[in-house]
């Protein structure tokens, strides 16, 4: 009978530290992380019949949920956020600024946000798929980027996407009473670093 007991103890000892050595090595190999943006730096460019031009942001919001495998890769992203002010673009001119607001509707829209559903991880390169609003209308596209695994353990994304700004209802903005006219075609870069 005590022995019966005995047997029973250690089976169930044994059964503990087995489930407990899979938590140690398996869970943090596929555990989620969050984290949110340290730096960011967001490039909005675009033509014009005059010059080409660029607007300007370091300021955003991002937040998201990250998977790192035990071989240091990013396994699966659940979430992604990101938010950044309209009013935070700016050119080397403050009129263009003006311009640009207006066409975005910043006061009525004072965010460009995506909103990730999906994402598809192949190497360093992840396809997010989600919705994107600018000046209050959505629409729902990819984002695709490639990230970096630093040694302080921050990630680095860099990436772009060309947006056509008459899909979110933006009538590309003009300057000197129409006799400057930018293009509708618009490039939205960024590098954000991860922490």
């Amino acid at each position: 009978m005590k022995q019966t007991r005995l047997m029973t103890r250690l089976q169930c000892t044994s059964g503990l530290l087995g489930t407990l050595l899979i938590l140690l090595f398996v869970s943090p190999a596929t555990a989620q992380v969050s984290y949110n943006a340290s730096s960011v730096s967001i490039k909005v460019s675009g033509t014009s019949n005059i010059h080409d031009w660029d607007e300007k942001s370091s300021t955003a919001t991002v937040t998201a949920n990250i998977a790192i495998g035990s071989n240091g890769t990013i396994t699966a992203l659940p979430a992604l956020n990101f938010s950044t002010p309209v009013g935070a673009l700016k050119s080397e001119h403050s009129g263009m600024d003006k311009n640009t607001y207006k066409a975005l509707k910043k006061d009525a829209n004072p965010n460009i946000s995506f909103v990730q559903k999906t994402a598809t991880i192949t190497g360093n390169t992840i396809k997010s798929h989600g919705t994107l609003t600018i000046a209050g209308k959505a629409v729902e596209t990819d984002v695709i980027v490639t990230y970096k695994l630093n040694v302080d353990k921050t990630i680095t994304v860099n990436g772009s996407k060309n947006i056509n700004m008459l899909d979110y209802g933006v009538t590309p903005p003009t300057a000197l009473l129409g006799t400057i006219k930018t293009g509708k075609d618009i490039t939205l870069s960024f590098t954000i670093t991860m922490k």
